[in-house]
């Protein structure tokens, strides 16, 4: 049986204009689409985040359960839902405006849960990411962990600040995802292999970079040499969620093969070869090259891989 999955971070509307201008709202948030995503790939899984108790807020709550993930007690405040701009261009790569309320207090991480994705930015974002950080400090006797930085410079500070923050959470991670574009905004100068050998230094054991159209790179610690994988998408209609789907691909596969889900687990992705989370590596692509084929931040289940 699937071990039961926690994501932590923000869940918000998107509100998303096309260049015609026309604007739609969809439910949106990196962790929040994780979740989703995971859930469509058939494991048990609960957000805890920070909703208002507004009509956004319940459109949110409503999307989850009919995707089956739950809500944590204690994610619900007084303040408005966060919201996001999404600007498309010709092209379908998006832009964001944020107005965001990220006031998370303690998270009590269910008995149940035996690995935590937390991601965006929820992570580094006050005051809500001392829970996120205490959380995860609590539940590591018992609990894997994996980390999206999912970078936005506008609105997540200075960036040396911000590049503490995120290697204080890639050193307590088994795993790390990020794109090429989070690599710019902390790494300026620095290749992805240089930034993925930093991180394993750190303390991760698997370290992943994708690269839009060109698919991925990764290492694992027990190597030192990187590994491509070619992208899986057949057509773009926009890109919308493809990160996201991407992690809840590579986190269920990595789940899937006894790599994440206890402490167990950790010691043996420690230790694991490339060829040992290909298969994980290639369910992300395949969930993602579904989800850059739809409009929105679409999640696949199995049988669409």
């Amino acid at each position: 049986m699937s071990p039961r999955l926690l994501v932590v971070g923000e869940a918000l509307v998107d509100i998303v204009s096309d260049p015609r201008g026309a604007t739609a709202e969809h439910v949106g948030g990196s962790p929040a689409n994780v979740a989703v995503g995971l859930a469509r790939l058939d494991h048990p899984v609960a957000l805890a985040t920070w909703l208002g108790r507004d009509e956004r807020g319940a459109r949110i709550t409503e999307h989850l359960a009919r995707h089956g993930v739950g809500v944590l007690p204690g994610s619900y405040g007084d303040t408005p839902t966060s919201t996001a701009v999404a600007t498309l261009d010709v092209l379908g790569a998006a832009t964001y405006e944020f107005d965001l309320h990220w006031e998370l207090p303690s998270i009590e991480v269910p008995e149940d849960v035996r690995h935590v994705h937390i991601g965006s930015l929820g992570a580094v974002l006050e005051p809500g990411a001392a829970a996120v950080r205490a959380a995860i400090a609590d539940v590591h006797h018992r609990c894997t962990t994996s980390y999206d930085p999912n970078v936005r410079p506008g609105i997540m500070g200075d960036p040396d600040a911000l590049r503490a923050q995120v290697e204080d959470h890639v050193g307590r991670s088994d795993v790390v995802k990020a794109s090429e574009d989070d690599l710019q905004a902390l790494y300026a100068g620095l290749s992805p292999q240089q930034v993925m050998d930093r991180w394993v230094g750190l303390g991760t054991s698997l370290a992943v970079v994708t690269l839009g159209g060109d698919g991925v790179v990764f290492r694992v610690a027990s190597d030192a040499r990187p590994r491509r994988a070619a992208t899986r998408a057949q057509r773009v209609v926009d890109t919308v969620g493809a990160g996201d789907s991407f992690m809840a691909g590579l986190v269920s596969g990595l789940v899937s093969a006894g790599l994440l889900g206890d402490p167990a687990a950790r010691d043996r992705l420690r230790g694991a070869t490339l060829e040992d989370v290909q298969a994980a590596v290639d369910r992300g692509l395949a969930t993602s090259g579904v989800t850059v084929g739809r409009a929105g931040a679409y999640a696949p289940s199995l049988d669409e891989l």
